[in-house]
């Protein structure tokens, strides 16, 4: 498989896994059948009486050639709009509210959404197979999503987006939640619920009430107060060694927009195709490099800046050539170290880049046959991971949860979502069909 059919063939992939939210992805048109992906959005809730709260929405409009982006406005909900930025260029963009009837006549396709759309004029039309990523900063008046019970406030609200986070009033705790989710202190104080979806909406509940903190009262002196027993109480409130991992940092799993694709090819080969995407935002950083794991051996290597569609230079170095080139890996370079190296311009202050990166891997160690069985089994470090069978494979192990589907050309796919810090083990068995 060639990097231009690779190409082709994982925009279509994308255009089959993209949410809609409302549009109906299997219309198709030259005007507006809208697709997107990497979705996130992040929901502050405000002061409780106001029954409002402030939206982050993080979205890619995929649809080639596509100058507008339509964001659906809840029924319900009374939009404020505040701003929408393009994510490649840090620069602000015209939009406006539309009735669905004007977002027909611009050239939306395929809506069954009968109230308003947010219309973004995105920064430049959508390159083939690449993506328009924007930020929506908005707020809603919801009082049906938002409202103070008796102890507390409730947040009630059915969430299609597949990436979402709740942070929480100042000085609210958290005492309930429906859905499996990741709970962190902002920089702020204030505490943050986050989630990844399992390919449908998530009815969340969350029930939060304030903490009352008021000073803190004198530690309550018992017993005599001899020098001994006050060392043997200070011993006692001294912290013991223990292996808990007192300095563990973890980051918000659900904004992380790291994703790869992998496209088996046949298991004799030992071979498979991926594409992985990844968002450079830090100033001033000109390269991308792509540690190849030991055991494996890449070629065909290919990147995009999927903002604009632009081919970037792309080079294998191994060894000495690391060295050489003084290139820091992160890591030791022994004579068997590979590493693709994608150059572009560096990333300028408040821009990003969105790259995709393509190769073709070799790993004879985890991918082969196992007598009549294809065997996979590779550990995946990203949060959102899809593996693709080849031709004429039927699947009949997975080790790890997957939402499992079809593609166009009947190949089975399988998508593994990773919502917690660290990797998981994926081990897969198939048999011929």
């Amino acid at each position: 498989m060639t990097p231009r059919s690779l190409r082709y063939l994982s925009g279509t992939l994308l255009a089959l896994l993209t949410p809609t939210h409302g549009l109906d992805a299997r219309e198709s048109s030259p005007g507006f059948a809208q697709h997107q992906s990497d979705s996130y959005t992040r929901y502050e809730l405000l002061d409780p009486p106001t029954q409002s709260f402030r939206i982050l929405y993080d979205v890619s409009a995929t649809t080639s050639g596509a100058r507008f982006y339509f964001n659906p406005i809840r029924k319900g909900s009374e939009p404020t709009v505040h701003a929408v930025t393009d994510l490649a260029s840090g620069k602000s963009l015209e939009w406006k509210l539309v009735s669905a009837e004007a977002a027909e006549a611009a050239g939306l396709m395929g809506s069954s959404h009968d109230g308003q759309f947010i219309q973004v004029s995105l920064a430049r039309p959508v390159p083939e197979g690449g993506e328009g990523r924007i930020r929506i900063d908005k707020t809603y008046k919801d009082p049906g999503s938002y409202s103070s019970e008796a102890q507390g406030i409730v947040f009630e609200r059915s969430l299609g987006v597949p990436r979402n986070a709740v942070v929480l009033p100042p000085g609210f705790e958290v005492v309930g939640c429906n859905y499996p989710s990741q709970v962190a202190t902002e920089e702020d104080g204030r505490i943050r619920v986050s989630f990844m979806g399992r390919g449908s909406s998530v009815p969340l509940r969350l029930v939060a009430r304030p903490l009352f903190a008021g000073p803190k009262a004198p530690r309550k002196q018992t017993g005599g107060g001899g020098s001994g027993q006050i060392e043997a109480r200070e011993a006692e409130s001294r912290p013991v060694p223990v292996s808990a991992r007192l300095d563990f940092e973890f980051t918000e799993r659900a904004f992380e927009d790291r994703e790869i694709v992998y496209f088996l090819l046949q298991p004799e080969t030992h071979s498979f195709r991926l594409y992985h995407d990844y968002t450079e935002e830090r100033p001033g950083v000109d390269r991308y490099l792509n540690v190849v794991r030991p055991g494996s051996r890449a070629k065909e290597p290919s990147a995009t800046i999927l903002d604009t569609g632009e081919e970037l230079e792309v080079e294998t170095l191994r060894g000495r050539e690391i060295t050489e080139k003084g290139l820091d890996i992160g890591e030791p370079v022994t004579e068997e170290t590979e590493v693709v190296v994608i150059w572009f311009d560096p990333v300028g202050e408040g821009e990003s880049k969105r790259l995709r990166i393509e190769e073709t891997y070799t790993d004879a160690g985890r991918y082969g046959l196992d007598g009549d069985h294809l065997l996979w089994d590779r550990s995946f470090g990203r949060s959102r991971n899809t593996v693709v069978l080849p031709a004429g494979w039927s699947l009949t192990d997975s080790s790890v949860p997957a939402v499992v589907d079809e593609t166009e050309a009947e190949e089975i796919r399988l998508h593994f979502q990773n919502d917690r810090p660290g990797v998981i083990e994926v081990l897969i068995r198939a048999r011929r069909r």
